[in-house]
C-alpha cells in the first residue's frame, strides 16, 4: 500500500505555490500575505500529513505497509523567490523522517515511510515559469537549472522518477526508512563550478 500526497481527489494538488507567495519585484519579502502563505503550508504539509494518517492507520492495524512521499529538491536546498514553499518542503522532510521513526516504534518495523524529492521536472504547474509562453524556449530561471547529467539545461521527465519510486516500494528497500531520495540529475551535488 503508498500513501502520498498524490493520494487525493482528482481536483486537489499534493504540492505547489502561489504567485501572492511568490516575491517579486512588486511584492517583497516583507508584504506577502499571511492567508497565501498558509495556503502554501497548508497545500504542502497538510496535503501530506493527512493522507499519512489515513494510510498510516490502515497500515499500523496490519503491521506492515510503506508510505511513499512526493518532496522537491527544495527541501534540501530552497530556491530563490519562494519563502513559503521553501519552508513546507523543508517541514514536509522531516515530517517524513518523523512518521518514519513513530511508525516503526509504535506499531511496526515493517511499516516504512520514505520520501522521492524530484529535481526540475517540466510540470504544468511550472511550466511558463521555466518556459516561453510564446516561443516555448527557456526562461532565464529554466536556464539557471545546474543540472550536471544531462545537457545543459536540464529538465527531468516523469518516468525519471520510476528507478527510484519502485526501488522504494519493493522488497529490495526493506531496510530504508526515513530518507528523501533526490531525484535531480546531480543538482545538489553540483555548486555550478
Amino acid at each position: 500500500m503508498i500513501a502520498s500526497s498524490a493520494n487525493r481527489l482528482p481536483h486537489q494538488r499534493s504540492g505547489g505555490n502561489k504567485a501572492a507567495a511568490t516575491t517579486s519585484p512588486d511584492l517583497s519579502f516583507f508584504d506577502l500575505p499571511a492567508d497565501a502563505l498558509r495556503w502554501v503550508f497548508d497545500l504542502n504539509i497538510l496535503g501530506t500529513m493527512l493522507p499519512c494518517q489515513v494510510f498510516g492507520k490502515i497500515m499500523a492495524e496490519q503491521g506492515h505497509g510503506t508510505i511513499l512521499n512526493i518532496s522537491s529538491m527544495n527541501s534540501f536546498r530552497p530556491l530563490t523567490r519562494i519563502p513559503a514553499y521553501s519552508g513546507a518542503q523543508g517541514r514536509r522532510e522531516q515530517l517524513t523522517q518523523w512518521l518514519a521513526v513513530h511508525m516503526a516504534q509504535e506499531y511496526s518495523p515493517h511499516i516504512r515511510v520514505n520520501a522521492v524529492a524530484p529535481g526540475f521536472f517540466l510540470t504544468n504547474q511550472n511550466r511558463f515559469l521555466l518556459t516561453d509562453k510564446v516561443t516555448g524556449e527557456l526562461t532565464k530561471r529554466g536556464n539557471s537549472n545546474h543540472c550536471p547529467q544531462r545537457p545543459w539545461p536540464a529538465l527531468a521527465e516523469p518516468k525519471d522518477l520510476f528507478g527510484a519510486v519502485l526501488w522504494l516500494l519493493s522488497p529490495a528497500s526493506e531496510f530504508v526508512t526515513g530518507t528523501v531520495i533526490p531525484i535531480d540529475g546531480g543538482f545538489s551535488a553540483y555548486s555550478g563550478v
